[in-house]
């Protein structure tokens, strides 16, 4: 039986594959149906990346970034979350880009980000280093720089790590340790 929550897997993995199976309009009632989710998960970002953006800008942004993608091969609800917070972060990564070559344009300033999982302050320069270190860590492991990803980035519990990337959750919890101590040695060389 199908179900009529609008707001439920079923009914979100149902309009993923109606947008995928090229329903012109399936992508923004679904956007429309999971809009608050994705309002969370932009604060989500926020918080941890303390960016000029507001919460309505990263969602519209990370918007349109999905509907180019639209047709693509989405296996459910919590594969489009995934590439959703994925987009978020490139979003993210770009306007620290932007931000940064403004300091040598003389007006930036150096904020210091927190962040509880990788257990060390992120600064606004450190911020592009990570996206560069995950870029790295893709060509060692592509399943723990998703396992980044989405806890990371996407705020995402590792059942729901686990969900999407088809591991256990056990699995998932030696990749997240062994994946924060690549990056730290990554990011913070001298201090071994």
């Amino acid at each position: 039986m199908a179900s009529t929550n609008p707001d439920s897997p079923a009914t979100v993995t149902r309009l993923l594959h109606a947008a995928r199976d090229g329903d012109p309009d399936a992508f923004d009632r679904l956007v429309t149906q999971v809009y608050d989710e994705l309002r969370r998960l932009a604060r989500h970002h926020l918080r941890q990346h303390r960016q000029s953006l507001c919460t309505t800008e990263l969602v519209h942004e990370a918007y349109l970034k999905l509907a180019d993608h639209a047709e693509t091969d989405w296996q459910g609800r919590a594969h489009f979350f995934s590439i959703a917070s994925r987009a978020m972060r490139q979003l993210l990564v770009d306007h620290a880009r932007k931000r940064n070559a403004q300091k040598r344009g003389g007006d930036w300033q150096r904020t210091t980000l927190t962040t509880r999982h990788l257990g060390v302050s992120v600064a606004w320069d450190e911020l592009i280093a990570l996206d560069d270190a995950l870029d790295r860590l893709d060509t060692v492991d592509t399943r723990l720089r998703k396992v980044v990803e989405h806890r990371f980035f996407g705020g995402m519990t590792e059942n729901e790590v686990a969900d999407v990337l088809d591991v256990s959750t056990r699995t998932v919890q030696r990749d997240w340790r062994k994946a924060r101590a690549w990056l730290y040695k990554e990011l913070y060389p001298n201090y071994q």
